[in-house]
């Protein structure tokens, strides 16, 4: 992927995350829709159900609510802050520090023992999620 398509997605993602966030922040919790898929399929939540829900708790400060809600929302919460002013960092300075992060973290990622532990603990979150009955 071009540095130019990956700074493209990564900022209309956030963005979007940002308006879906917000607009469920700030609009009846009465009225929550269940956009996963799979959860609406299978009845059954997926690795990422409850994302939002942490991210909620954690923008009103119940951080231990919303890592036991799910772990993920602080990965998220943290990625959704610091990429895009990485980013937009690189785009005004005209570097490319975020880019070179993430082609170096892709190919470390990429490697057996570290693909393995980090499929497991998706996997852990999705029978934690399972259990809690999300």
């Amino acid at each position: 992927m071009t540095r130019n398509k990956l700074y493209s997605l990564l900022l209309i993602a956030c963005s979007a995350g940002f308006i879906y966030f917000f607009y469920n922040v700030y609009t009846s919790q009465s009225r929550i829709v269940h956009v996963c898929i799979i959860k609406n399929v299978t009845g059954f939540p997926c690795p990422s159900c409850g994302t939002t829900r942490a991210l909620t708790l954690l923008f009103q400060g119940r951080i231990i609510q919303s890592v036991v809600l799910n772990p993920f929302g602080i990965l998220v919460a943290i990625m959704m802050f610091f990429f895009p002013l990485w980013v937009m960092t690189d785009i005004v300075l005209k570097k490319e520090t975020f880019y070179f992060w993430y082609k170096k973290t892709e190919a470390t990622i990429r490697k057996p023992w570290l693909a393995s532990i980090l499929i497991l603990l998706v996997l852990l979150n999705w029978i934690w999620n399972i259990y809690k009955h999300l």
